[in-house]
């Protein structure tokens, strides 16, 4: 059997983050992880520079790699740019669209039995490679590329954030984009993309922003206050 790449457990890595198997700040042995594919620590350091690179986890002194854990920013960085790329995939919808509706239909088949048979991880894996299929239907390789990645992201941002969208919202929300698509309704299936996609973001619990500096005052705060004591 061929040994596992670097690129393969890297990509075995970000299918687990959409499967939301693995959570922000989950820390990835390096030993576990050359145990599981059986492979050197090298080549699983490898594998976790690549995801480095690719913003998926970070290396903390004498502790290890880590998921990443996304700041409010980075997510809706990441929600935007999805917005935009996914908007831009919808202006060739023009084409003979058969094929693409019929297996985007498979898969939102396949996210309804996962969600039926309660199946979350398979149910969380289908609900963001919805997305990235229908880059891959409308002919677009390089950016479904981009499109796991910035899902990946903003799956990382859902699960850090708590967000609220249910997954049978979600799934529903995925059929009305394919029935204005089979509708020849190219502008209704964009706008419906994008409030998809909005509507993930606003589920989110993100914290109000405030600067650092009342940040850094807040905590200390908080440290200073007065422990309770029995008795």
């Amino acid at each position: 059997m061929t040994p596992a790449s670097p690129l393969h457990i890297a990509e075995r890595i970000v299918e687990a983050v959409l499967a939301q198997k693995l959570a922000p700040g989950d820390r990835l042995g390096e030993q576990e992880l050359a145990d599981n594919f059986a492979v050197s620590r090298t080549v699983v350091r490898e594998a976790m520079v690549q995801l480095q690179a690719r913003g998926f986890v970070q290396v903390q002194p004498r502790k290890g790699w880590f998921i990443v854990q996304p700041s409010a920013d980075e997510a809706r960085d990441a929600f935007a740019a999805r917005r935009i790329i996914e908007s831009g995939i919808l202006q060739e919808a023009g084409k003979p669209m058969q094929t693409v509706i019929g297996n985007l239909r498979k898969h939102i088949a396949h996210e309804k039995n996962a969600i039926d048979e309660a199946d979350a991880a398979t149910r969380a894996f289908l609900l963001a490679d919805f997305h990235v299929c229908l880059a891959e239907q409308m002919g677009h390789k390089l950016l479904a590329d981009t499109l796991r990645d910035l899902t990946a992201r903003t799956t990382l941002a859902a699960t850090l954030y708590q967000s609220t969208h249910s997954a049978s919202q979600s799934c529903a929300e995925h059929e009305r984009i394919v029935q204005a698509l089979e509708d020849g309704d190219t502008d209704a299936a964009k706008q419906l993309l994008i409030e998809h996609i909005g509507t993930v973001e606003r589920s989110l619990a993100f914290a109000p922003d405030e600067p650092p500096e009342a940040e850094a005052a807040n905590r200390l705060r908080n440290a200073l206050t007065p422990v309770s004591r029995v008795g």
